[in-house]
């Protein structure tokens, strides 16, 4: 007697592949948003770590600044935001104006150097001004800040290079979209510029801009010192589709046990 084969489902191979695929696929997705999620909660952690830092060092009493001998280790994770004392001779002549947007509306920044007993130069944000005072900032000669020999007293601040969003800086034409301390030191011919600028002033409590009511321009200690901290919804985004996943897949599995 002989043994009649069991019938093969036709599409079967191919059905099998294709779960196949779409299991392989569910668990790649599975694992990526995982390793997001996670990713995002390693980053809300050095977030929260910074802002405690930086809180610390915004109200911390002023040291003074970085001398040149240590220049080369000045970097954000250890000097931005550091409260900072400066003195010097300011070189008004050299002054320059970078775009600014604060709570005054759009304006610029007032960048002076100010040179220190020992020969190096100090790029100093003295301030805000509004933008009708543009060409009188720009004017030559221009007036020095009183007084000229002067002691300033603010945050360290990391250069800002390359200019603003779609826009280059233009030395030639004293257009300055960020402060970028080695173009702004290169045009104003600075031999010895800090890598570094200072903002004049201190911020308010909570890191908003100080509240004044001062009329004189430019307006300093307008530093707003507040921090994004979106990782935990981030991260929370990322773990829920990979729940929807799982969730699709658990599905998808019980569909095709119950066909079989």
């Amino acid at each position: 007697m002989t043994s009649t084969p069991l019938p093969t489902t036709p599409g079967a191979p191919a059905r099998r592949w294709r779960q196949a695929v779409l299991a392989l696929v569910g668990i790649a997705l599975f694992l990526g948003f995982i390793a997001l999620g996670t990713w995002q909660v390693q980053r809300r952690a050095w977030k929260l770590t910074l802002m405690e830092r930086v809180e610390q060092r915004v109200h911390a009493a002023p040291t003074p600044a970085p001398p040149s001998s240590q220049w080369l280790q000045v970097n954000a994770a250890d000097h931005e935001y550091l409260t900072v004392s400066l003195q010097g001779r300011w070189l008004a002549e050299k002054t320059v104006l970078t775009q600014a947007v604060t709570e005054l509306g759009a304006g610029f920044w007032v960048m002076t150097p100010l040179q220190q007993d020992d020969g190096t130069q100090v790029l100093v944000n003295r301030g805000f001004v509004p933008q009708d005072q543009r060409s009188q900032w720009l004017a030559t000669p221009l007036p020095a800040p009183t007084p000229a020999a002067a002691t300033v007293l603010g945050l360290l601040r990391m250069t800002e290079p390359d200019g603003g969003f779609l826009r280059s800086n233009d030395p030639a034409q004293q257009r300055w979209y960020s402060r970028d301390v080695a173009a702004i030191s290169q045009a104003q011919q600075l031999p010895r510029a800090a890598p570094f600028f200072v903002d004049a002033g201190l911020p308010g409590p909570q890191g908003a801009a100080a509240p004044t009511s001062a009329p004189s321009w430019p307006r300093a200690g307008m530093t707003v010192v507040r921090f994004h901290n979106s990782h935990l919804v981030y991260a929370l985004t990322w773990y829920g589709l990979a729940l929807m996943v799982a969730g699709a897949g658990w599905y998808v599995a019980r569909y095709e046990r119950r066909r079989r």
